[in-house]
């Protein structure tokens, strides 16, 4: 819950506990309320729904079991404006089921438990994504006037240790009996699939992710521009690492406009930043985009900058589509339109790597080449690393300890930022 307001108007809060049940829908009337109380602002921000057991971006309500209606996507998206797309217990951008095409989809995934005695199964996949929900959203949009799922998008780390320890090679675990040691338990502790037969449903402890941060783009660094930021979903979420992505989308941008000193400036003023809404093109226009990708200070290359394409067609069918916009190296896509892997330079051994492949920096002018004026579209940009040493990796070289022999020893980090939404009217 993100609180926008001092200590005199927190403490008129209501406290939710006089609240009948834990319904979403509970919390929006329990959040205007306290509004009207206290004249302050309020958001919530969901955790990643990749273990909700389809319940996150379901079709009905949760405890109504209502199919949605144009009043209930209104309030989601006036009280639940952004969501946790990764973080610790996996990330939740795509799935190689939902997305077979996009050779980065199956990254660090947890799909294969659930917190309970019930058992986990892909039928449940499409309501548990974000690239799905957006793509979902688009339809109820045609269908009702309003979109449910139209938030922007940042990671967190859902910890319990008040640490911010993101980085791969300073990984302190979930709770404190997994922070950095030699015992075992470190990689063997059983975090999801307790309660359920067999070890086919459990997830370990070597499979939560040193992940993730939300980054906000603010007018300066107060808590209301914060909070103001992440209201219009001017954010994006990384795995981990602190890369800078910035993107703008409009009609009228060219090439000449990534190398202009004013870009944000011209940007804002001549298009809309991530989490923004594009309207009806004008004649003969097609969007285009400016994006801007700069490496972590302390970190790894890039190795490329992709816009990800979801649409709804005329016939109420939506579909997807990844492009690479800029990478590193004289790399050329091949006959399949894929760009061949950057490389690895990660020494499994020393828990070591070098920044010889990628690049600092990367920038793209981009322009929808199957654009459609009449269709409801969303665009968002996912920046991607070189290869680095997984913190199983790091462990092992630092402990001496041997992890499981199906822990990645390297990890492409990312950034995903909130989308731009297209539409016609």
């Amino acid at each position: 819950m993100i609180f926008r307001g001092g200590k005199e108007q927190a403490d008129k809060i209501i406290p939710i506990s006089q609240y009948d049940t834990v319904d979403p829908e509970v919390l929006w009337q329990w959040m205007s309320d306290a509004e009207k109380k206290t004249g302050t602002r309020l958001l919530a921000i969901p955790h990643n729904g990749n273990l909700s057991m389809g319940l996150m971006f379901d079709d009905v309500t949760l405890t109504t079991k209502k199919p949605i209606d144009r009043d209930y996507a209104e309030r989601r998206m006036r009280w639940e404006p952004l969501y946790e797309t990764t973080q610790m217990k996996g990330d939740g951008e795509t799935h190689p089921a939902l997305s077979p095409n996009d050779e980065f989809a199956n990254f660090e995934r947890w799909d294969k438990s659930s917190f309970g005695t019930e058992v986990h199964t892909p039928a449940m996949l499409p309501r548990e994504y974000t690239r799905e929900a957006f793509r979902r959203g688009l339809k109820y949009e045609q269908q009702l006037g309003a979109n449910p799922f139209k938030f922007g998008i940042v990671g967190s780390t859902d910890s319990h240790t008040s640490l911010s320890t993101t980085q791969e090679d300073n990984f302190f675990g979930k709770v404190v009996p997994l922070e950095p040691s030699a015992n075992p338990v470190r990689f063997d502790e059983v975090i999801t699939g307790r309660l359920t037969q067999g070890t086919a449903s459990k997830q370990y402890a070597w499979e939560t992710s040193a992940s993730g941060l939300a980054a906000v783009w603010a007018n300066e660094n107060t808590r209301e521009a914060l909070w103001d930021a992440m209201a219009r979903k001017e954010v994006y979420a990384t795995t981990g690492t602190r890369l800078l992505v910035r993107v703008f989308g409009g009609y009228d941008f060219t090439a000449k406009d990534l190398e202009r000193s004013d870009f944000a400036e011209q940007g804002y003023k001549r298009g809309v930043p991530m989490g923004g809404d594009l309207k009806a093109a004008p004649a003969g226009k097609v969007p285009s985009f400016l994006v801007r990708a700069v490496r972590d200070a302390d970190g790894a290359n890039l190795d490329r900058i992709q816009v990800i394409k979801g649409w709804l067609d005329a016939s109420g069918n939506t579909h997807e589509k990844v492009y690479d916009v800029a990478w590193s190296g004289n790399r050329k896509p091949g006959k399949d339109g894929k760009l061949a892997p950057v490389g690895n330079t990660v020494n499994v051994k020393d828990a070591t790597y070098t920044n010889a492949i990628g690049a600092p920096y990367l920038h793209a002018h981009w322009k929808d080449p199957s654009f459609d004026p009449k269709q409801r579209a969303f665009y968002y940009v996912r920046v991607i690393e070189i290869p680095t040493p997984r913190w199983t990796t790091y462990d092992a070289r630092f402990f001496g300890t041997k992890p499981p022999a199906a822990a990645p020893t390297a990890i492409q980090d990312r950034a995903y930022t909130s989308p731009i939404w297209y539409s016609p009217s």
